[in-house]
């Protein structure tokens, strides 16, 4: 598994966040401030959404998909039905991917490796400069 693991006091789990996703998997409010910190940098970004494990930060970019997955680790919170775990305690996982269709990659014809390059070190400054946000090895 690549991307980021870090703690952070920035980012709490909201009420029934995790009805738009699977239970106990959370993000929206890591993936909303990282969609705003990438639009200061230059990035197009198509939209915020769920996915069964997490919220995507989908950019601009053709002809591949270019997102940002956003989520917590299983193991990084004891979940209860009656008490939402606080966001200080969560560990949380970024992970920049680059997605190209099956038939370019067949022919060899797009190279996302520039693309997912320029993300994967726009979000590895964001995460850094962050004073709130202290990165954790790969859990």
């Amino acid at each position: 598994m690549t991307g980021y693991w870090f703690k952070s006091t920035l980012f709490q789990i909201e009420p029934d966040e995790d009805v738009e996703v699977n239970p106990g998997r959370y993000g929206r409010q890591l993936a909303f401030w990282l969609k705003a910190k990438l639009e200061q940098r230059g990035f197009e970004i198509q939209d915020v959404f769920p996915e069964d494990w997490g919220w995507c930060v989908r950019c601009h970019a053709k002809p591949f998909q270019l997102w940002v997955g956003c989520g917590n680790m299983d193991d990084a919170v004891t979940l209860s039905e009656d008490v939402l775990p606080l966001g200080e305690s969560v560990i949380w996982h970024c992970f920049p991917v680059a997605e190209v269709p099956p038939l370019a990659k067949l022919f060899g014809k797009i190279d996302a490796a520039p693309a997912l390059a320029r993300l994967d070190a726009a979000v590895l400054e964001i995460l850094d400069v962050e004073p709130a946000i202290q990165r954790v090895d790969a859990p």
